[in-house]
């Protein structure tokens, strides 16, 4: 159960970011193709105004098609329906009208030249792969043709459209730990007992849940810290509790303390004290959490291309792990740390990387101060680097997650 809230949590953290996307791109003019909750193919998908929503088989994020991305290029033609083009000659007299408006710059006749192309696609006979190609070329040219087009909109709406996805993450970072400390923010361990694990010394010996523990081998124990260090200074010698249980005191043992990786424990979960604040303490609480996380996020980036810091990478194997463990302890430090994911997932977003959410900005921004558009193959060289760096720090995470699971 535990994991599946764990799961659930990431994956409405991914499904607000691409939500951010889509609503700012429908409110400032763009029309979106597609909204999807993880990556083709898809397993479950549906077709509503025609848009398509989607839950992909690869679940390492989401996506949002905007139409038009880049502006259209006689290269793309050439590229996309070259496999169409070598089985039925019969489409390049059609291919090769949209081909040279393109290649003069004259994009109404290129799009006046669409629907025969489209036509001929559709009647050409291919092989499914080729058809597939020259279907998703013939979408591509006309989304980018479009007055809807995302290469044609102004610079500050495609900055919008790309900074609401992080921007919807920051967002949830800063409400999630709001929500928490006006519910009641753990604090200190207390020297209540929460839950007694099986099969420990501390079932055996009869401690309950919601007994106090007074003292340990009759040494007082006014915190949790000190009822801690009482049993792992204990070195497995036998050990007795003295506990408030309601108003009367109980002695319970001596049992031996269990030795868990290198530490001697009875087997029980404190409690937790809880302080609540009111609206304006839990914002301010809420800033400082997510200022101090910003921070080090942004110090610790540099230190990945060390040794230390590569051990240091969580994948989304790792980020479910601890996330469960959490939930299993408190709903509200589940609330914390999901709000701390949804940050790191915002800045990880933001960096000026190719295909990442923070290098669409940057060539916007550097295309509206050129005043045209960045040529097809930088985007493509650029993103090819972006696309490498992302899958050795995916594959560095999810090395790192099996050794924490395994115990390596």
């Amino acid at each position: 159960m535990n994991i599946a809230i764990a799961i659930l949590g990431l994956a409405i953290l991914i499904l607000i970011h691409e939500a951010g996307h889509f609503f700012v791109a429908r409110a400032v003019g763009m029309s979106p193709r597609r909204f999807y909750l993880g990556f083709p193919p898809a397993l479950v998908k549906v077709r509503r105004k025609g848009i398509e929503y989607g839950i992909g088989a690869i679940p390492l994020g989401g996506y949002v098609k905007i139409p038009g991305m880049h502006r259209p290029a006689a290269s793309d033609v050439d590229v996309q329906l070259g496999p169409a083009l070598k089985e039925d000659p019969s489409i390049f007299p059609k291919a090769s009208r949209v081909q040279r408006a393109l290649e003069a710059g004259d994009l109404a006749a290129a799009r006046e030249h669409m629907p025969e192309l489209e036509r001929e696609v559709a009647e050409a006979q291919l092989s499914p792969a080729a058809a597939r190609a020259a279907e998703r070329c013939v979408n591509e040219l006309r989304d980018g043709l479009g007055e809807d087009a995302y290469w044609r909109q102004r610079t500050w709406k495609r900055v919008a459209v790309i900074f609401a996805g992080p921007g919807a993450n920051i967002l949830v970072a800063l409400a999630l730990p709001f929500i928490a400390y006006m519910i009641g923010a753990p604090g200190d361990l207390n020297t209540t007992v929460k839950h007694v694990e099986k099969g420990t010394p501390a079932q055996a010996m009869g401690l309950r849940p919601g007994d106090t523990i007074v003292s340990v081998n009759t040494q007082q124990t006014p915190n949790f810290d000190s009822v801690s260090r009482a049993i792992r200074t204990s070195n497995g010698r036998p050990t007795s509790l003295t506990v408030l249980r309601g108003e009367k005191a109980k002695m319970l043992g001596p049992v031996h303390p269990k030795q868990v990786s290198g530490r001697y424990v009875l087997g029980f979960e404190p409690a937790w004290d809880t302080t609540e604040y009111g609206p304006i303490g839990a914002l301010t609480h809420s800033l400082d959490d997510n200022w101090r996380a910003t921070r080090a996020t942004i110090t610790f980036l540099p230190r990945i291309v060390t040794s230390s810091g590569r051990k240091e990478v969580s994948g989304p194997t790792g980020i479910v792990d601890v996330s469960q463990r959490v939930v299993a302890i408190s709903f509200t430090w589940y609330l914390l740390v999901l709000g701390l994911v949804s940050l790191s997932l915002a800045i990880l977003n933001l960096l000026p990387l190719l295909p990442l959410d923070g290098g669409h900005i940057l060539f916007s921004i550097v295309e509206g101060l050129r005043g045209r558009a960045v040529g097809r193959e930088v985007y493509e060289r650029v993103s090819a680097i972006g696309i490498a760096l992302f899958l050795v720090l995916m594959f560095i995470g999810l090395s790192n997650d099996i050794s924490r699971l395994g115990g390596g």
